[in-house]
Formats: structure tokens, sequence, C-alpha cells
């Protein structure tokens, strides 16, 4: 996307963004798969226990990532408020539109945001306005939901200003390819990182797991975050910008 907005630039300065109509409009696949809805969590974040293992021996002792991640899920349902007339489904409906107004979008939003201005491209969110989120908000699912698909209300709104082909179509990720430049970049860097007894991301992983990471070229990791268009490389790349963090600022790590 940094790229991406880099390149805009050049000819446009300011832009609209469909970002947050997924949020709003329920777009994600986790608003409707069971596995998703009965997970008890954050239905972005799924894989937790893959994600404990990444930490060394002494540290997984003491810190245990789904007691916390339990506590904030558990935190954040205590916030919504139900309206008399929901239905039992749009009660269960109101808890994933909650969590993913105020947890995944904000994140999104703050990505759009650093990446656009990085180089100066104004990026405007209308689905964002905060007007008609509130409105989607006190609406039965059913509606949102219309016809039982995604976006089902959306694409119903839009029916007759756009052709067939794009209101009925399936949702689908971002274009990807798998370029083997970037695993190569990224698994080097994570490999020097591992190298270096300087690192700070080393007194905090588990060293073994790693390198079995590095060495299988990601392969050994399998399960991502949702969404998540490449596991393992994105995986160690996002090792190494932790690392960066660390050495950037220097927190003190007390456990």
């Amino acid at each position: 996307m940094l790229l991406f907005c880099k390149r805009i630039k050049q000819d446009i300065t300011v832009v609209l963004s469909g970002e947050c109509s997924d949020e709003v409009f329920a777009g994600y696949p986790w608003f409707f798969r069971e596995d998703a809805l009965n997970s008890n969590t954050f239905p972005w974040s799924i894989a937790i226990s893959e994600r404990q293992n990444l930490l060394n021996e002494n540290l997984s002792k003491v810190i245990n990532l789904k007691d916390y991640i339990d506590c904030r899920y558990k935190q954040s349902l205590s916030k919504i408020d139900y309206d008399e007339s929901d239905s039992n489904e749009t009660k269960e409906k109101r808890k994933i539109s909650y969590l993913t107004i105020n947890w995944f979008m904000q994140t999104l939003l703050d990505r759009t945001d650093r990446v656009s201005m990085y180089s100066g491209l104004e990026v405007r969110v209308p689905f964002c306005d905060h007007r008609l989120v509130e409105y989607l908000w006190n609406i039965p699912w059913e509606m949102k939901a219309l016809n039982g698909r995604e976006k089902g209300l959306l694409r119903y709104v839009v029916k007759d200003m756009l052709p067939k082909e794009i209101v009925d179509r399936k949702k689908s990720p971002y274009p990807k390819t798998h370029n083997p430049t970037y695993l190569n970049s990224v698994k080097q860097m994570l490999i020097n990182i591992m190298k270096n007894p300087s690192s700070p991301i080393k007194s905090i992983l588990n060293e073994k797991y790693i390198n079995d990471i590095i060495e299988s070229d990601g392969k050994s990791f399998s399960r991502p975050w949702f969404g998540q268009l490449m596991t393992g490389p994105q995986l160690m790349a996002y090792l190494c910008q932790v690392n960066m963090w660390l050495e950037e600022y220097r927190p003190k790590i007390e456990i």
C-alpha cells in the first residue's frame, strides 16, 4: 500500500477509498463463518497457540497470551449496549460488529492514514462517516445481511448504479503474487537478526523454532491471522519489524 500510494500521488492528490465498508456493512467472512462466530475470541486472531510457541520457554511460562486476549475480549464485550428489539442473531452479530469496528477498523484507518500521508496523498474514507456508522450499528442484522450475503444492504442500495457483475461479485482478497524476492529478503534479514547476539528480540524468541521457520522458508509456521496473504514470509517480516522497533525505542522489558 505504501508503494501504491506513492505511485498514485504522482498524478493525483485526493482520492476516495472503500476502507471501512467491510467493517460497517458486514463484509468479512467472520460475520458468517461458524468457526469464527463460535471462537469466543477476536475472530481474526484465532491462532493464538501458534504465537505462544514463538516465545522462549522462560517467557512462555510467565506470559500467557490466551489469558491476556481473553481478558481484553471480555472487556470489549462488556461495553456493548443491546437494543430491546434485538433478535438473538442481531445480538450475536453486534458482538462481531463491535469488535470489528473498535479494533480491526481502527487498525486499518491508522495504516491508511500513515502510508498515504507519507507520500502526501489525501485519502478520504466516506464509509467511515460517523452518521453512516451509527445508523448501520442500529439496524437489524437481517437487513444488513440482506439476502444472506456479505454487504447485502450495500449491494441492494447500489444495484441500479453499478453493473450486475460488480453488484453480485463474490468478495475476494487483494490480488497477490508470492514473489520469491520478498521471501528471500525477509528471510535474510531475520537470519542476520538471529545471528547478531545484540539483537533485542532474541531475548524474547524461541530460537530453535525461529530457526526451523527460517530453514523451511516459513513453511513450518502454517497458520496465519485471518486474511493474511502470506503466512511464513509475513511472520518473518513481522519479527524483523518488531526487532527494529525494539532497537529504535529501547523499551525496558520487565517480567
